[in-house]
């Protein structure tokens, strides 16, 4: 069974800094479109950075200049590079990926079950 599995979470002061990881785990054919997205609370579930097309990025626009998105396609693992946080970054995050788990079977998408941060002022 597929799985996609977040870290790095926590709780850090405003203007701090924290890297989050997603790491798929089951049988994996392929993998694309691998995001970011954060829920608030309250709030509906965001974009907050992504992969659209190759190492094509998105971002948010709240979060352009803070926030990196990186992979590691060997391991087919995807990072969030998070800088100068604020307590409007808080939220549960989560990443959410296509993913192939044979040639012949069709993509699906797939999220985490989140990480929370959380941003004290």
């Amino acid at each position: 069974q597929v799985q996609l599995v977040e870290s790095g979470g926590g709780l850090v002061q405003a203007g701090g800094s924290l890297r989050l990881s997603c790491a798929p785990s089951g049988n994996i054919f392929s993998i694309n479109n691998m995001g970011w997205y954060r829920q608030a609370p309250g709030k509906q579930r965001v974009m907050v950075a992504r992969f659209t097309s190759g190492d094509t990025t998105d971002y948010a626009d709240s979060v352009k200049g803070r926030f990196t998105i990186s992979r590691d396609n060997a391991k087919n693992t995807m990072y969030l590079q998070m800088n100068r946080l604020s307590p409007e970054d808080t939220g549960v995050y989560y990443c959410n990926a296509g993913i192939q788990t044979g040639r012949y079977f069709p993509r699906l998408d797939y999220w985490g079950q989140g990480t929370q941060v959380t941003v004290s002022s």
